[in-house]
Parts: C-alpha cells; structure tokens; sequence
C-alpha cells in the first residue's frame, strides 16, 4: 500500500485515498472549476498502477442503448441499438391456454342451448424489437490508440489485425507472444516492464544510491530484455510503475537512477522508457529536477512515459470539461488530469529544449480512483463502473460506445502532437480484481471498428 506524502508546492495539495488503497487518489485539488481555471498551476498525487497478474476473470458488460448523436461539428459515429420497449419482456410471456368446459344437454328435455363456450386465443408472442444497422466511424488518419495487455488473449489479436494499433505495454514477457504481436501488426510498438519486486514500488525517500540500484537494476532487467528474441521484439522498455518524487532531493535521486539505467542499457542496444509517472505526477515544480534523465533519453533513442486517467469522464478537469459529449479538442487545450502533459511540454520541456523527447502514455482512460471531490457515484471504479452516470448525463446509454467515443477524443490530441506516440489504453484482458476497467467485448468490438479505418496502412 502506498501512502500519500504531499510536499508542499504551488499546486494545491491532495488529500489522501480514502476507502480502496491499491491507487492512490488526486483529490482535493480544487472544488471547482471556476477555482481551477483561476489558479496557476494544478495536479495531484500519483495513482499506482495495478499489478498485472497472469490470469483474470473479465466481467461482462451489460449492453443498453446509444442515444444518437447530434449532428454537429464534432459528431462520433458509433454503432447503437434502439432502446427497447419495456413492455417487450412482459408481453413476451404466453398467457396459459383455456380449455373450454363441454356442456351435456339431458335427453327429451326442452332446454335453450348455451352459447358454445369460444377457445380462447393465445396472445401473440412480440417480435424482438429489430437492432437497427451500426453507423460506423469514417475513415481518418492512423491512430495513436494501444492497449495495456495483462496477458495473452486472442481479443489482442482481433485489434492488432487492424493495424491500427499504435502501441502495446506488457508485463507477458513472453518471447512467442512477442514475436506473434509483431508478425500480425509490425508498425506496432511494444513496450515491456519488469513486475515490481514482491509488489511494491521504489521508495525514493531512502534510495541512497541511485547509480547503484540502477546497475542492479539492468542486470536483473538484462536477463530477460537481453535475450535475442526480445531484443528484436519489444521497442523499449520500462522501470519502476509511477514512482512518487515528493521533494527535489527525490526527484534528483529518480533523475539519476533513470539516466543510468539508460545509458547502461543504451550500450546494449535495448532503449530505455523513462519516468512512467502516474497521473497528476510529478507536481510541477519538480519536472526541472527530472531533466538529467529526460536529456540523457534524448541521446540514447529513450521516450518519456506518463499516464493520463480522469473521471467520471476522460475530459474532466480539462479545459474541454463540461462542453457536453462531443467537446472537440484543439492543439491550445490542456488539463490537470488528462492532457496535462502540454503543460509539461509547454512549460518545462520546450523551454530546455527537450520538447522533442517521444512520448508514450503506458497507462490511459477513465478511472474513478484517481480524485476526490469529482462528480459521478464515488464508489466507481474503472470505465464500466460510469455507465449509469453517462446514461443520466447525455454521454451515451450505451457504455461501450460512450467509453470508446472519449478515447477517440484523447486519441485526437495525440494525433494533434507530432511528439506523441501513442497511448496505451488500461486495459484489454485485465488482471483479477480490475475486471471493471477491460474493454474485452463490445467496447473491443467498437474500437476495432474504429482502428480499421485509421490504419497506419490505410491510403487515400
């Protein structure tokens, strides 16, 4: 479990999780957005990823309905189905047959003749109410959309086919399934890490060494990564997940152990991906600390990592926050959640000229843990959790849909920084105990649909 250390800064302090403690939350940063469009600097504290364990049980999304989409500027094409008649079910069930009761006339008895008692008729079964036909996305420009894959799954396979797949992260270090993600998309990136030792993260509070722990680090690192198979398969590779710097002495430790760690690898022909900073992370003044390390991937072929999530929807927070479903996104916009690394670009690296660095979200999408103070049932979790809040909100009554429409959203401000990558969407085939964050299923479906018409081999 990690603990909340806040150190004093000009963004507004955080305060700790309360509740589920396996991601720590950003909470507290402002109350609203008035505040926050006021204030100079913003963020909060980091959001532990989850660990990746081998197998897990995916939990079913419940299909509802998409309410159609607006005709505007900014309109997403998605498949939807027509909200059903909620008399359907009632009506569905047959009523029991009556059996008509035979009358006996007594014989040489004048009687008046009943009525014949009528059979009566069954009611009519409905006919299921018809799926309408899916409005598919148009084509565009190849995508900077990936996954983050907790293990082998043939659902990876179906995007991957695509071609649309920008980049995969991994903790399946498999060299086959490696060597699979490769034959079927070759323009994909995959990027791998190391599951943190016995499930903790580094404590920079009392790394006293950074040089050294790097080296042990690579060797440890070099014993997979430096096997022939995946060195020609994985594009780089990753440290520690979201490391927490809450002073300028640990963001110099961090500096220093990520520069080694790049070099030492670089001279092995493996590229390093550095920071993997979690949402909200580091707070702003510290990035200047962290620059040795940012300068050091720039001269050995490194990328910068961070993770971007918000709720209860991606855009919350952002300046493109309360502008409804189809807020549009342009290349000035910025947040303190997602998008928050045009400021980093904006205010830190552009000025040392660093601004080229690559960049990759290993972790993205929405994630209920990572603030307080947020709209939406506070209980939620992952993306299937928020279903019900878009239904209420007019974000969609489908939820796959509606997730897939604000990671389109995302995705186009990738595709608006020529430094960007691509980012990685948590997650396709979760781990145990994540289950409300997978895609597998109809959201997986959609987005299929949308990465086959923006291919990185598509023309014209």
């Amino acid at each position: 479990m990690l603990e909340n250390q806040s150190s004093e800064s000009n963004e507004t302090s955080i305060p700790p999780a309360k509740g589920f403690n396996r991601r720590l939350f950003l909470g507290g940063m402002f109350t609203t957005v008035a505040a926050w469009a006021a204030a100079a600097c913003g963020g909060g504290d980091a959001t532990p990823t989850p660990t990746l364990d081998p197998t897990a049980t995916t939990t079913p999304v419940a299909r509802s309905s998409l309410l159609a989409s607006p005709v505007d500027a900014n309109k997403i094409y998605l498949p939807f189905v027509e909200k059903a008649d909620p008399m359907a079910a009632a009506m569905a069930t047959s009523m029991p047959e009556a059996t008509a009761t035979p009358t006996t006339v007594p014989t040489d008895t004048p009687t008046i003749e009943p009525t014949p008692t009528k059979k009566p008729t069954k009611t009519p079964k409905p006919e299921p109410t018809p799926v309408p036909a899916t409005t598919p996305f148009p084509p565009g420009p190849p995508s900077k959309l990936g996954v983050v894959v907790a293990r082998n799954d043939p659902g990876l396979f179906d995007l991957l086919a695509t071609h649309g797949v920008a980049v995969v992260s991994t903790l399946e270090l498999d060299p086959n399934f490696a060597t699979q993600i490769k034959q079927t998309s070759p323009n994909t990136r995959l990027i791998g890490r190391l599951p943190d030792k016995d499930k903790e993260q580094i404590d920079l509070s009392t790394l006293a060494d950074p040089a050294g722990a790097a080296r042990s680090f690579v060797e440890q690192l070099l014993t997979i990564a430096g096997d022939e198979q995946r060195q020609r398969t994985f594009d780089g590779w990753q440290s520690y997940n979201e490391p927490i710097a809450n002073n300028p002495d640990e963001m110099k430790r961090w500096a220093e152990f990520e520069a080694e760690r790049t070099r030492l690898l670089a001279a092995r022909g493996i590229r390093s991906v550095i920071g993997n900073f979690g949402t909200g992370q580091p707070q702003m003044e510290l990035w200047p600390h962290f620059l040795p390390a940012v300068q050091a991937a720039k001269e050995n072929d490194g990328w910068l990592a961070l993770h971007e999530y918000a709720a209860p929807t991606i855009y919350f927070f952002s300046t493109r926050d309360n502008k409804d479903r189809y807020p549009g996104v342009s290349p000035e916009d910025t947040g303190w959640l997602t998008l928050r690394y045009r400021h980093v670009y904006n205010e830190v690296l552009k000025p040392a000229g660093l601004g080229d660095i690559p960049l990759v979200f290993t972790e993205l999408g929405v994630d209920g843990t990572v603030r307080n103070n947020r709209p939406g049932p506070q209980d939620a979790r992952g993306w299937q959790d928020f279903q019900g809040y878009w239904a209420e909100n007019g974000y969609g009554l489908w939820g796959p849909g509606a997730y897939i429409e604000q990671l389109v959203w995302f995705d186009q401000a990738m595709r608006q920084d020529d430094y960007v990558i691509g980012g990685c969407i948590y997650a396709l085939a979760a781990s145990q105990g994540w289950e409300s964050y997978d895609i597998l299923g109809p959201a997986a479906a959609v987005l299929k649909q949308y990465l086959s018409v923006h291919s990185s081999t598509r023309t014209g």
